[in-house]
């Protein structure tokens, strides 16, 4: 079992009347990859700020490997943050930038000169120590701003939207460097982003938030092929969400028509929200699947064809390398382990939990 480094216990935090986390509690071990995932103002950054000590909870503690550092100092806690900004001095040049930490420190030269190299050549950017920051694209300057916090040799490394100023090809380019970084340092990485990408392609564990609330937890894997509420699914990627009626245990009945699952435990007439990913829906020949419907709208993707299929008073989306034209008649058919059922909401607090965005 890893160790747990940080915990956060029972965090609530409210500016002015504003509630922005309600009771959080949050474990992460040590070396792992955690992303904060969720729509802005879900409260993500506020519990980054918290563990980074540039807020204090109203109530809870925040502990540290076994020690409560609630109420210490940012620049006395073993992490660092890089911002979306990179906030580079301009004045001076890329190896002055790296060692600025250290020199405050009081650090030899010599270990500075160091560390200068031995991070420039984990960011791939050996031989940049007198170039200017304005002289770097934006991407470099992102790499710049890590090593300016890999050199201080934190527990824990902070990322708060790092990559939102890039545009797409970096982002993807950088998503990549982080992950090596990570494996290559040994460290734990916190990164907090909307971007349920990143969060997919980069992390060990996600985390994922609504209105001050922890909704989902887990793996990759678990997040978006096991969601557990209707804000989760329709979050984490494209999906179809259908209020239906679960008959009997691996039986559901979506829009009038008898699916078969392999769920059980939900009882017998009960409603449910039943999640089917576009890519898990298959189209058939007319009469051949579950529920016949026609093509109404058609998308080119590059790797696959986005349609919409009305069947059922339902508009399907679907995501197939197979075309079908719009105005096609087919049949629709899922596999039974490609449906994901949940329960419906019983109170307006739980409602506004899980409430979509």
């Amino acid at each position: 079992m890893p160790k747990t480094l940080i915990s956060l216990e029972h965090i609530s935090k409210s500016f002015g009347s504003q509630l922005v986390l309600d009771d959080l509690s949050l474990s992460i071990y040590e070396n792992s990859f955690v992303t904060l995932l969720g729509p802005s103002g879900c409260g993500k950054t506020t519990t980054l700020r918290i563990i980074g000590g540039f807020e204090t909870p109203d109530n809870g503690r925040v502990i540290f490997d076994g020690e409560d550092i609630t109420r210490l100092a940012p620049n006395k806690r073993q992490l660092n943050t890089v911002f979306q900004k990179y906030a580079l001095f301009t004045n001076m040049n890329i190896a002055e930038n790296i060692a600025f930490g250290l020199k405050i420190k009081n650090k030899p030269e010599s270990y500075i000169k160091d560390k200068i190299s031995y991070a420039l050549k984990l960011v791939n950017l050996e031989g940049y120590e007198t170039r200017m920051p304005d002289s770097l694209s934006g991407g470099q300057q992102q790499r710049i701003a890590i090593a300016r916090a890999i050199v201080n040799e934190p527990k824990v490394l902070l990322l708060d939207e790092p990559l939102g100023a890039l545009d797409l090809k970096l982002r993807q380019d950088m998503q990549y460097e982080l992950k090596r970084l990570k494996e290559e340092l040994g460290i734990t990485f916190i990164y907090v982003t909307h971007d349920q990408e990143e969060a997919l392609t980069m992390s060990d564990h996600i985390v994922v938030m609504n209105q001050g609330y922890i909704q989902q937890e887990g793996t990759p894997e678990q997040i978006y092929n096991e969601p557990e509420n209707a804000f989760v699914a329709d979050f984490i990627g494209d999906s179809n969400i259908i209020r239906s009626t679960m008959i009997r245990d691996e039986l559901v009945e979506i829009l009038g028509t008898r699916f078969a699952c392999v769920d059980k435990g939900f009882g017998e007439n009960k409603p449910v929200d039943v999640v089917i990913r576009p890519e898990d829906v298959e189209l058939l020949p007319p009469g051949e699947g579950s529920m016949d419907g026609v093509v109404t709208g058609l998308t080119f993707k590059g790797v696959h064809y986005e349609m919409d299929v009305e069947a059922g008073g339902f508009e399907w989306l679907v995501h197939s390398t197979r075309l079908s034209e719009v105005g096609k008649k087919v049949s629709i058919k899922v596999d039974p382990f490609n449906l994901q059922i949940m329960n419906v909401p019983e109170s307006e607090d739980e409602e506004a939990i899980s409430e979509t965005v």
